[in-house]
C-alpha cells in the first residue's frame, strides 16, 4: 500500500448502519465473518472524511433479511454461483463496535479547505489534533476498516520512543502495541491472571521494560524467588532468564536472612532485621496470621510505653512464661523475668500478656530478626534505590505468609517515610527531586484485602503516594479479594485470562464499557493474550503478548557481540 494512499482508499470491512454512544456502533460487515474477531481494533472514517473514530469489536451477530433464508441451506438446490449470490444478498453479519476515541482529521489533503484548516496549527495558534473521548457519532454509511500500524502508533505511541515499551501485538495483523512507561509509573498498576496463565512471564516482561526505561527504581518483593536469578519453567523445563543476568549492574539481589542462598546463587548481600526495627504496628498487622486477640493492641502499647518503641520487642522476647520464685514464707510468685511479673507490675491482664507471648513465638523464632545485624541492610537497600538501582528481595527459604507480611510491610514503611521526606524537601527547596519508585508486590490480596488494607503502608501508597513519587505494581491471581478502594486507584491494568466472574468484575471496576469488556476478558487465550486497560492506556485493547525468550531480550537490549568491551566489563562490576 502506498504511503500517499488516502484514508478512504484503504480497504474497508463494512459501513455504519446504526448505533449510538451508549450502545455502540452497528456495522454491516462486507467481508467474511471469520476475517474479524472479537476485540479487533477498528477505525470508522466519517463520511465527510473529517473525523476518525477508534473502537473495539465487542460482538458479531448473524442476520438475514428473512429467517427462512437462514433456516434452510440452498446449496443443494441451486448451483454454487447462484447460491453464493443469493446468500450474499439475503444473509449478513453485523459488528457491534464500542467507540473509545475520536480524532479530527480535517478536510481532504490538497484542497483549499485543508490548507485553511491546517493554518492555525502551523502558526502555533492551536495545538495539533489529538485523540479525544468520543462525543459524537459518525454519519450513516461511514466506512469502517481494520486499524493499521499508523493508527496503533497514533493511539498507543511510537514504538521507537524510549519510554514506549512493546507489550504485545494486535491479534489480527500483528502490529506492535506500546505501553507508555512514563505514564505507567505515575500511578499504581496491576498485573492479573489466573494461576497457570503465564502471569509470572508477563510480570517479567513488564519488569524488564521498567528497568530498561530506567527512569524509576523498582523494589521487588520476590516471595517465590522467581525474578532475580535464572530459573527453570515448571511446564516446559526450559531455562528462564532472570533480571540479574541481563541487568547485572542495575539489579541487586538481596537474600532474606544471614547466609541465605537463592537457587544456589550468592545474593549481592543479605538482609537481617534489627529487633529494634520491629514496631507494635508490625505485630498488629499479623493479627489474622497469628490469630491475635482484641487485647493485643493494649498489651503492645504497654510494652512500648515500658521499654520504648525500639526495645520492647527484645525485652518481651526474653521474658518467660510460668517462671516463678519462692518467697521466704514458701509462697510461689512470678519471677522478675516472667511475663506475669511485668503484667502485674504495669496493670496488664496476665492471661492476655502470656497469650500474646505464646503466639509471638513464631516471630521470636525467625532467624533474620537479630539484635545486632552484621550490616545495616535496610539502609543499603534504600541507598541503592535512591541511586537508581533496582532491588529484588528474594525470601529464600522463608516463603510463609508470616514472613511475607512482616518483611514487606516493614521495609515498605521505612521506604515510604524516606520518599515522603525527600519529596517534602524537594517542594521546600526545589533541589534534589526524588527518583520515582515502583514497589512490586506479589500475591497482593494477602496484604491488600479488606481486613488488612487499612493497616498496611501499601493501601496508603495506592491511594495517595504518587504525589511522593511512589507507586505500586501489584501482581495477583485473585483480584476480587483485593480491597475495592485499592482496585479503584489502579491506573494501568494488564490482565491475562480470568475464569472467575468476581475476579473479572474486580479487574474491570471503574472502567467504562465494563459489560462489553467482561466477555472479552473471559475469552482470552491463556498464556497467549492479555488485555490492556485503565488510565495508563488510551483505550482498552486485547493483544497477543510478547514471548519471554531470547528474541525478546535481543529486541529490548539490542544484539550484542559475544566479545565484551572493557567498558562493558566495568559496567557489569557496578562502576
Amino acid at each position: 500500500m502506498s504511503e500517499n494512499q488516502t484514508q478512504s482508499e484503504k480497504p474497508h470491512i463494512g459501513y455504519v448502519i446504526s448505533g449510538g454512544l451508549k450502545d455502540g456502533f452497528h456495522i454491516r460487515l462486507e467481508v467474511d465473518p471469520d476475517k474479524v474477531q472479537e476485540g479487533a481494533f477498528v477505525v470508522t472514517e466519517s463520511i465527510n472524511d473529517e473525523w476518525l473514530f477508534y473502537g473495539l469489536v465487542v460482538d458479531l451477530q448473524l442476520g438475514a433479511i428473512d429467517p427462512r433464508y437462514a433456516d434452510a441451506s440452498i446449496k443443494n438446490r441451486l448451483s454454487k454461483p447462484i447460491a453464493e449470490q443469493l446468500n450474499s444478498e439475503t444473509l449478513y453479519t453485523n459488528l457491534q463496535v464500542m467507540p473509545a476515541l475520536m480524532l479530527e482529521k480535517g478536510p481532504k489533503p490538497g484542497t483549499p479547505e485543508y490548507d485553511k484548516w491546517r493554518a492555525p496549527f502551523i502558526a502555533g495558534l492551536k495545538d495539533e489534533p489529538r485523540p479525544l473521548p468520543v462525543k459524537t457519532v459518525p454519519p450513516h454509511h461511514s466506512k469502517v476498516r481494520m486499524a493499521e500500524a499508523g493508527d496503533i502508533a497514533e493511539i498507543f505511541g511510537d514504538t521507537n520512543k524510549k519510554s514506549n515499551f512493546v507489550i504485545g501485538y494486535t491479534r489480527e495483523q500483528g502490529h506492535p502495541v506500546a505501553l507508555d512507561m512514563e505514564k505507567f509509573v505515575q500511578r499504581s498498576s496491576g498485573v492479573f491472571g489466573a494461576t497457570g496463565t503465564g502471569k509470572s512471564f508477563l510480570t517479567r516482561l513488564v519488569l524488564a521494560g521498567l528497568i530498561q526505561y530506567n527512569k524509576a527504581s523498582v523494589m521487588i518483593f520476590d516471595m517465590h524467588n522467581e525474578y532475580g536469578f535464572d530459573d527453570t519453567a515448571s511446564d516446559t523445563g526450559l531455562k528462564v532468564i532472570g533480571l540479574k543476568s541481563k541487568f547485572p549492574s542495575r539489579v541487586r539481589v538481596v537474600g532474606l536472612g544471614g547466609g541465605a542462598m537463592i537457587r544456589n546463587n550468592v545474593p549481592d548481600f543479605n538482609l537481617e532485621i534489627a529487633s529494634s526495627d520491629i514496631t507494635p504496628e508490625d505485630i498488629e498487622l499479623l493479627s489474622r496470621e497469628l490469630n491475635l486477640k482484641e487485647t493485643t493492641a493494649t498489651t503492645l502499647d504497654a510494652l512500648a510505653t515500658t521499654f520504648g518503641r525500639d526495645k520492647w520487642y527484645a525485652a518481651f522476647k526474653e521474658m518467660k512464661i510460668g517462671s516463678v520464685i519462692e518467697t521466704e514464707d514458701g509462697k510461689k510468685v512470678p519471677a522478675p523475668d516472667s511475663v506475669a511479673f511485668w503484667a502485674n507490675k504495669h496493670g496488664v491482664n496476665v492471661m492476655a500478656a502470656e497469650g500474646l507471648h505464646s503466639k509471638l513465638r513464631r516471630v521470636f523464632g525467625l532467624d533474620y530478626i537479630v539484635e545486632k545485624p552484621a550490616a545495616d541492610s535496610l539502609r543499603e537497600i534504600i541507598k541503592a534505590l535512591k541511586a537508581g538501582q533496582h532491588i529484588v528481595l528474594s525470601f529464600a527459604r522463608h516463603e510463609s505468609d508470616l514472613d511475607y507480611l512482616l518483611v514487606s510491610n516493614l521495609l515498605t514503611r521505612r521506604i515510604k517515610q524516606v520518599w515522603e521526606d525527600m519529596a517534602n524537601d524537594f517542594r521546600s527547596s526545589g533541589d534534589g527531586e526524588p527518583r520515582p519508585l515502583v514497589i512490586v508486590v506479589e500475591e497482593a490480596h494477602k496484604l491488600l484485602n479488606r481486613e488488612m488494607a487499612s493497616q498496611t503502608s501499601f493501601s496508603t501508597i495506592a491511594r495517595e503516594l504518587r504525589k511522593y513519587y511512589v507507586t505500586l505494581l501489584i501482581i495477583d491471581q485473585r483480584p476480587s479479594q483485593i480491597y475495592d478502594e485499592v482496585m479503584s486507584q489502579l491506573g494501568t491494568r494488564v490482565s491475562g485470562w480470568l475464569g472467575d466472574d468476581d475476579d473479572i468484575r474486580a479487574v474491570l471496576s471503574g472502567l467504562s464499557g465494563r459489560e462489553a469488556l467482561r466477555g472479552m476478558l473471559a475469552r482470552l487465550q491463556p498464556k497467549e493474550e492479555v488485555m490492556l486497560m485503565g488510565w495508563g492506556v488510551p483505550m482498552p485493547l486485547p493483544v497477543r503478548s510478547r514471548r519471554y525468550d531470547d528474541k525478546f531480550w535481543e529486541e529490548l537490549l539490542g544484539k550484542k557481540s559475544d566479545k565484551k568491551s572493557a567498558l562493558d566489563n566495568i559496567k557489569e562490576l557496578g562502576f
